[in-house]
């Protein structure tokens, strides 16, 4: 062959090898950029997951380089440490520093204990050197928590200023409050928890501030059961010094805000006071309260009264009757099915209706609130005593008044023994009219107290009853009250005690016969408020026996409502071995001190349902008139003949057999004798010799019992 064409299949040669080479070359770079865009794409996904955005990245075939100053050690080393896991750690070029530790800014440490049913939970930042060990040893050696979780994360750091005595409060609150959330930051512990009662809430803060460190701050937020208040009642008037809301309850706090926001609305210029409690008569409660206080604004003068669902509206002699009733046909139709409406319109002769009006409002446990004018300082005297001589409390705001009508303290008188004979209720005396509403266990009370006020008052008094029967007041039924519910439950705990496994809450055995002698006796008590009670021996830490008997009583009182047994008004609480009944050194007496007790919190009912509509009696007073005597001038220097001589006088005019004592005569005097015959009259109905109405429940058995009376 020429060598020519040697020479040419030689350059064919080589050219064709060259071209399989650069084509592997070529591809071989492809690879390695498509590997470091893969590597980049993943390191940079793993720098944001973990918020690393200080750090930056740079690959370099397979090997992944990282660079930036960590604000710590701790946040380099997570970095690292999440790229390691990432990619093989041979990989991994690390040129990252972290700021001296002279130079770093302490991280906000806190930690938050949450404490519920389930157990404690330990979340936030704590610093390296606490001793996390001990503070769960602690929490599992003093609760009977069913679980410790910690959830706290570590950073290293100097311990703070008053960080350990922080702690150590965390711990404490956590320990005595089986439902809380506490938090805790240097120099501070803020404790948020539900106690079981009033006194539970006293104790809690008082264990909590014992011994406080100093320089500690503590603040607490503890909330309690509401008390019960009977009757539920709001007063609100508009008068020549403007509006004001005299009294005013609220059974939730949205009911509250509506009821407060109305009055700003109508012209308070303060937001006033509501007490919030339990009790009352409907959940539509503010809904009936509001539209009348817009009532009394629309009208621009008057006063509306509430005393559970029955409201007073009493307005002023110069509202036109056309625009009366457009008002109170808005009113009717704006209140709940349960409210009663009574409308009340003072008489041109009659004055400003704010002015001449007494109102007296009486609860279940017999205190009395009174309000209103009286003739002079010694009528406001002696109708404050006479109201202690009937009622168990007075809360008197009483002001002399020298323009009230004739005969306004003998009407007084007659509305506070008419209220006496309720169980709860309010009396409105105004010139027009007598009012009274209120609750009683005696059916027929209407007629019983309609007959009183006619023999008392005289013939020509209008007045109006609206009294609502409550059968749990019945004395007739034999319903057992609050100390009898608890006594028959405490009974049935004795005879077929409920057990426990030892050092758990979990009821040992079967508590079948148990529940259902408590469901038999909670037919007729479940509106009372009652504690379930855990006590345990003395074996063992206080802390856990505290936690060991409250999650017992909470145990029985889930399996009471697990067997259908009405709870809505029982609460539990754990005493520990602080109120031992036998001795814990014996092992009968450890077994007895390991029980629970049944507690009554409050003798009042809760209403769990409206009442029924009431029983309304409207009427005037009838039956003969005394002879007119305008020109008697009674001496007021003059002492009344109070022995009992009345009794066999039948022309005194007297009435022994009437409920609320006997009737007194009542000649027509002029104004300037009104202050000596309302005296003359009044030392007749206090005197002790004049019959009393039957005494209250309560004060037949603190008489049997030898208690003081009021």
């Amino acid at each position: 062959m020429p060598s020519s064409g040697r020479l040419s299949h030689a350059i064919a040669a080589i050219t064709l090898l060259g071209g399989a080479g650069g084509l592997f070359w070529m591809g071989a770079t492809a690879a390695a950029i498509h590997i470091e865009r893969e590597t980049m794409a993943q390191m940079q996904q793993v720098l944001q997951q973990g918020g690393h955005d200080w750090a930056r990245v740079r690959t370099d075939g397979l090997q992944v380089q990282l660079s930036g100053t960590a604000p710590s050690e701790v946040e380099r080393f997570r970095l690292i440490s999440q790229a390691g896991m990432a990619f093989q750690p041979d990989r991994i070029l690390d040129l990252t520093t972290d700021i001296p530790a002279d130079a770093q800014t302490p991280p906000d440490f806190q930690l938050e204990l949450l404490r519920n049913g389930e157990g404690i939970s330990l979340i936030g930042l704590v610093p390296a050197q606490t001793d996390r060990p001990a503070l769960l040893r602690q929490l599992r050696s003093e609760t009977a928590a069913p679980g410790i979780t910690d959830l706290l994360e570590a950073a290293d750091y100097p311990v703070p200023e008053g960080w350990n005595a922080a702690i150590a409060t965390g711990l404490k609150a956590v320990q005595l409050a089986p439902r809380s959330k506490v938090s805790v930051t240097p120099g501070h512990v803020r404790v948020a928890a539900l106690a079981d009662s009033a006194q539970d809430k006293a104790r809690l803060e008082r264990e909590l501030r014992h011994n406080l460190p100093a320089g500690l701050e503590l603040e607490t937020e503890i909330s309690s059961p509401r008390p019960v208040i009977a009757p539920f009642a709001l007063h609100f008037a508009i008068d020549d010094s403007g509006a004001r809301m005299d009294s005013c309850s609220a059974g939730t706090e949205t009911g509250r805000d509506r009821i407060i926001e109305a009055a700003i609305r109508a012209g308070i210029a303060d937001a006033p006071s509501c007490n919030l409690g339990l009790g009352a008569p409907t959940p539509d409660w503010s809904h009936g309260v509001v539209p009348a206080i817009e009532a009394v604004a629309e009208l621009g003068r008057g006063a509306v009264s509430i005393s559970d669902a029955d409201i007073t509206l009493t307005v002023p002699a110069e509202i036109g009757q056309e625009r009366l009733d457009q008002v109170t046909a808005a009113l009717t139709q704006a209140l709940p099915p349960v409210f009663s409406l009574h409308i009340q319109k003072v008489q041109p002769d009659q004055g400003d209706p704010t002015a001449a009006e007494f109102t007296a409002t009486s609860t279940s446990d017999g205190i009395v609130t009174l309000q209103g004018g009286m003739s002079d300082q010694r009528m406001l005297e002696a109708v404050d005593s006479f109201a202690q001589s009937r009622f168990t409390a007075i809360d008197a705001d009483l002001r002399s008044d020298a323009a009230v009508p004739a005969g306004w303290t003998v009407q007084i008188i007659t509305g506070l023994e008419a209220l006496n004979l309720l169980d709860s209720g309010t009396v409105t005396v105004s010139p027009a009219n007598l009012r009274l509403t209120g609750v009683s266990g005696d059916a027929g009370a209407v007629d019983l107290i309609a007959d009183a006020l006619a023999q008392r008052l005289g013939a020509g008094k209008p007045y109006e009853l609206a009294i609502r029967y409550d059968r749990q007041l019945d004395q007739t039924l034999g319903l057992p009250d609050g100390e009898e519910c608890v006594a028959r439950m405490n009974i049935a705990m004795t005879e077929s005690e409920i057990g426990f496994e030892p050092n758990r809450s979990t009821i040992a055995g079967d508590p079948g016969q148990t529940l259902s002698q408590l469901a038999a006796i909670m037919t007729d008590c479940a509106e009372f408020q009652i504690e379930a009670g855990g006590h345990t021996d003395s074996q063992g830490s206080a802390g856990f026996n505290a936690d060991l008997s409250r999650a017992r009583a909470q145990t029985l009182v889930t399996a009471m409502q697990e067997a259908g047994i009405d709870t809505s008004h029982m609460t539990s609480h754990g005493y520990g071995e602080s109120q031992p009944i036998a001795d814990n050194a014996t092992p009968e007496g450890r077994e007895a001190n390991r029980r629970i007790e049944f507690r009554l919190l409050s003798p009042i009912p809760v209403r769990a349902h409206a009442l029924p509509a009431p029983v309304i009696r409207k009427g005037v007073t009838g039956g003969p008139q005394p002879d007119p005597q305008p020109d008697l001038q009674p001496d007021p220097s003059a002492s009344p003949d109070l022995s009992p001589a009345w009794q066999a006088a039948p022309d005194t005019g007297l009435v022994p057999d009437a409920p609320f004592g006997p009737v007194l005569p009542q000649p027509l005097i002029t104004p300037g004798a009104q202050a000596a015959a309302d005296t003359a009259m009044l030392l007749h109905m206090i005197d002790d010799n004049i019959p009393r109405p039957s005494p209250r429940p309560q004060e037949s058995d603190m008489a049997a019992d030898g208690a003081d009376s009021p």
